[in-house]
């Protein structure tokens, strides 16, 4: 044979293109959701060969990252197609990527699909048509319900299913799939932005996070890109808005600061990294001290500063220690007669065991947390 044809698996650079299925992962999208795409809004190969499986070139591979990247911020489908395949014109030819647009279903229109699960969540409350529900819709997968494929070449990948999310956790977990960096940090910036610290982290940043560590511990280290790449930038986030807040004119030195610690052992620090910025963002002051804390750190920080409130976050029933919790609350500090205690919040999944412990306060969000906190001591309130 004198022609040459890629493997099913071929490589972004070749010649004759990539396949569907690896596209597809590629984007971090199903196959059924590139067939959609072709079918409603004629985004398919430029090229392609009549008894053959069609082919994506460098172009057309770029001009679908392009549709991922407008979908996941938001933009309606259709829209979003119009413009990627004007943006995938080839220079001198004046004529776009892509094949030519068939009808939809009837009663299909632009204007319908701007009405469509896609759009952005409203702000301020959870939206009816915001979120997505996996298992239901059509083929197509802009709000469709289909699971997000493997992250790249050779990876069959399993899928990472995200149950009833707004459209923007959708948009975001996409973006980790794709490895895409700067679509994760622009749509992490745009939901604190739009809908605020508290809102973007339970109702986006979470359930997110939440989905690709669930695919993490089931599927062995192939995920842990993808994990390592949106717990970066989600860090990066609050940290940037926590200093930004901090640093504000007018915030006074003087009051004592809510510590925020994880227990002995325990090294996720994002949700008390969350709730740090979101106490800073409210004026309160706060002493960070991060993952696995030693019980002696713990007990002579509370002592030192006289802290009128701690957070301790255990993600494991392993690291939550009843004994060490129960210590803190029990610690007095302060001059003699005026000796006072410690506000001890237990936060996180592995204080299952505290729900009767009535000197440990546990709020069951980041909700909840800031509003005990605003009004603990000097906070005044939420």
């Amino acid at each position: 044979m004198t022609t040459t044809e890629p493997h099913s698996g071929g490589h972004p650079g070749d010649e004759a293109g990539v396949t569907t299925g690896f596209l597809a992962r590629k984007l971090g999208v199903s196959p059924t959701t590139l067939r959609s795409w072709d079918r409603r809004y004629g985004l398919g190969p430029a090229a392609r060969v009549e008894g053959r499986h069609r082919r994506w070139s460098p172009d057309d591979v770029a001009m679908m990252q392009d549709m991922c990247r407008m979908t996941a911020a938001g933009v309606p489908p259709a829209e979003a197609a119009r413009v990627a395949r004007r943006r995938a014109v080839p220079e001198g030819t004046g004529t776009p990527i892509g094949s030519a647009v068939e009808p939809g279903p009837p009663g299909e229109s632009a204007a319908g699909q701007a009405s469509s699960p896609e759009r952005p969540s409203p702000a301020g409350r959870p939206p009816d048509v915001g979120r997505v529900s996996e298992g239901h819709g059509g083929a197509e997968g802009s709000g469709s319900g289909e699971v997000l494929e493997g992250t790249g070449a050779g990876r069959s990948g399993g899928g990472l299913p995200l149950g009833s999310v707004w459209q923007e956790c959708r948009g975001l977990a996409r973006a980790a799939v794709r490895l895409d960096a700067v679509a994760v940090q622009e749509q992490l910036t745009r939901a604190v932005t739009t809908y605020g610290l508290i809102t973007a982290w339970e109702e986006i940043l979470a359930p997110a996070l939440h989905a690709v560590g669930r695919k993490w511990e089931s599927a062995g280290d192939q995920y842990v890109e993808v994990e390592h790449l949106l717990s970066w930038h989600v860090s990066a986030t609050l940290r940037h808005c926590y200093v930004r807040s901090s640093q504000a004119p007018g915030r006074s030195g003087d009051a004592l600061p809510v510590v925020l610690a994880c227990m002995p052992g325990e090294l996720h620090t994002l949700p008390l990294e969350a709730l740090s910025a979101v106490l800073a963002e409210r004026g309160l002051p706060v002493l960070m001290l991060g993952g696995a804390v030693p019980a002696e750190a713990l007990v002579a920080t509370v002592r030192r500063i006289g802290s009128t409130a701690v957070v301790l976050w255990s993600q494991s029933r392993s690291t939550a220690s009843l004994a060490l919790a129960r210590h803190l609350a029990a610690t007095r500090w302060g001059v003699r007669g005026a000796r006072t205690h410690t506000a001890v919040h237990v936060c996180g999944p592995g204080w299952g065991a505290a729900k009767h412990e009535t000197q440990l306060r546990r709020p069951r969000s980041l909700r909840d947390a800031v509003t005990a906190l605003a009004g603990d001591g000097p906070y005044g309130t939420a």
